[in-house]
């Protein structure tokens, strides 16, 4: 086993229960699920008769995902089926175990896709380069191929608010786009819909959380890339600018969910070609 899931497991294993059971922890926990029970409400992210795929993938953020999601199900007003899957892409030192486990132990419906997604990885990515696109390229064709076979009506993914914010700099410096991540969108092939249930909640009370209930985390640096990751350098510019100024983060997420497009330059977006001044009666070219 991994040295650092070793260590996480032993954690997990010597967690006392009073801990996970705190009444700071059960705030918490309700906090959150009123978090992601609006962003479920506010983007429809849900409807009766779902059948939702959450992808696990070891980490706090899925972890957390599924453990709200199973809490929201039980106090739903509306039916919905959860199923588990996780992508074994056979890294070295992956601890296959750990997952099904712990699924078993909460008795949730789970399916483990193996695919040696690795190798292909190693194979076609040169030493040293961040092989993180290409590894959530082929992660991705795997779970939506999953989905389209197994009558999926939804895939819930455990991108938090943070992700988000991080992904609007990163299109912003490094491709000259004002893009960041839906909190529901359709697949690029139109076959699959899916929603980030964890878009209002930040990264910090994630983290609190998934320490509080003791999940058994795997890192995901088995593949030894992650440091190089340019997100890595956006989540220290935008950490510095929480410490100075707290609540920038929260602020930079409210401005994406209130876009005024006449205020920016994209034509596609607004006509700007048609204005004139009320009352002109003629629009100028």
């Amino acid at each position: 086993m991994n040295a650092a899931v070793a260590e996480n497991a032993a954690v997990v294993e010597a967690a006392p229960a009073r801990a996970r059971d705190s009444g700071t922890l059960r705030k918490l926990g309700a906090a959150l699920r009123g978090q992601a029970g609006k962003a479920i409400a506010d983007f429809r992210m849900i409807e009766p008769g779902d059948r939702i795929m959450v992808c696990l993938s070891g980490g706090k953020d899925s972890y957390t995902l599924l453990d709200l999601l199973l809490s929201l199900q039980r106090s739903a007003p509306v039916e919905f089926e959860l199923i588990a899957v996780n992508l074994d892409q056979k890294q070295p030192g992956f601890p296959a175990h750990v997952l099904p486990d712990y699924l078993r132990a909460l008795g949730v419906p789970f399916h483990i896709i193996e695919q040696d997604t690795y190798s292909v990885v190693k194979r076609l990515i040169p030493e040293g380069r961040t092989m993180c696109s290409l590894c959530s390229r082929m992660r991705r064709g795997a779970l939506y191929r999953y989905a389209h076979e197994h009558g999926i009506s939804k895939i819930a993914l455990g991108h938090h608010r943070d992700d988000i914010v991080e992904t609007l700099f990163l299109n912003l410096f490094h491709g000259g786009r004002l893009k960041a991540m839906a909190p529901k969108f359709r697949s690029d092939d139109g076959r699959h819909v899916v929603i980030r249930p964890l878009a209002y909640i930040a990264e910090r009370d994630i983290a609190r959380y998934a320490r509080g209930r003791g999940f058994p985390l795997i890192p995901c640096d088995l593949c030894g890339s992650q440091q190089h990751l340019q997100r890595a350098a956006i989540k220290r510019m935008l950490a510095g600018w929480e410490r100075e100024h707290p609540g920038r983060s929260e602020a930079i997420f409210s401005a994406l969910r209130n876009v005024e497009p006449a205020h920016l330059a994209d034509t596609g977006l607004f006509d700007f070609a048609v204005l004139a001044p009320e009352g002109a009666g003629v629009n100028r070219p």
